[in-house]
C-alpha cells in the first residue's frame, strides 16, 4: 500500500440529501484507490450531546448510507467534526506512514473543513476531490473551495485523479 489514503467523511444515513450528487464520484474514487492501492478510509460521525436527533450512536442514521462503497474495513468513529480527534485513525495513519490525504465527504462547511484545516495544519498534504464533497448549503461551495485553497489544500476532480 502506498503512504497515500482516500478519506469518506460523514456519508451517512443522516447526512444532507445533497450526498447524493456526489456519491457516484465518490464511489468512483474509492475505486481508483483500490486499483492504485491507495487505503480507504471511512469517517463516522457520533453525536453525543443529549437530546440530539441526528447522528446517535447505535442508530440507522449513524451508519453509512447503503450505496456507498464498502472496500475496507478501516473504519473511525468520531465525536467532534475534525476527523484527527478519532484516536484510531490517527493511530492507523501513524502506523501506515499516511501522509497524502484524498478528501471527499460532508459536510464541506464542518466536518470537512475542520478536518482539512486540521490535517494542513499538521503539515500533511491534503487533496480534496471538488466533485466528492457537498454541504447542506449549497450556496457555500465555491467559497469552501477558497478557503481550502488559502489553507494550502490542492482542489482536484475526481476524473484527473492520478497517482
Amino acid at each position: 500500500m502506498q503512504n497515500k489514503a482516500l478519506v469518506v467523511i460523514d456519508i451517512q444515513n443522516d447526512i444532507t440529501k445533497n450526498y447524493k450528487t456526489v456519491i457516484d464520484n465518490i464511489n468512483k474514487s474509492i475505486e481508483w484507490a483500490v486499483d492504485n492501492e491507495i487505503h480507504v478510509i471511512y469517517i463516522r460521525h457520533e453525536n453525543l450531546s443529549p437530546g440530539t436527533r441526528t447522528f446517535k450512536t447505535g442508530t440507522r442514521g449513524a451508519e453509512l448510507v447503503p450505496d456507498l462503497k464498502r472496500v475496507s474495513d478501516h473504519v473511525f468513529t468520531k465525536y467532534k467534526g475534525n476527523a484527527l480527534t478519532s484516536e484510531a485513525f490517527t493511530e492507523f495513519i501513524q502506523n501506515h506512514g499516511i501522509d497524502t490525504f484524498y478528501i471527499t465527504g460532508a459536510d464541506a462547511t464542518a466536518c470537512v473543513k475542520s478536518t482539512c484545516y486540521n490535517l494542513r495544519k499538521s503539515d500533511y498534504t491534503v487533496n480534496v476531490l471538488s466533485d466528492c464533497i457537498t454541504s447542506y448549503d449549497l450556496k457555500k461551495m465555491s467559497s469552501m473551495i477558497e478557503y481550502y485553497e488559502s489553507k494550502g489544500c490542492a482542489i482536484i476532480q475526481s476524473e484527473t485523479l492520478t497517482v
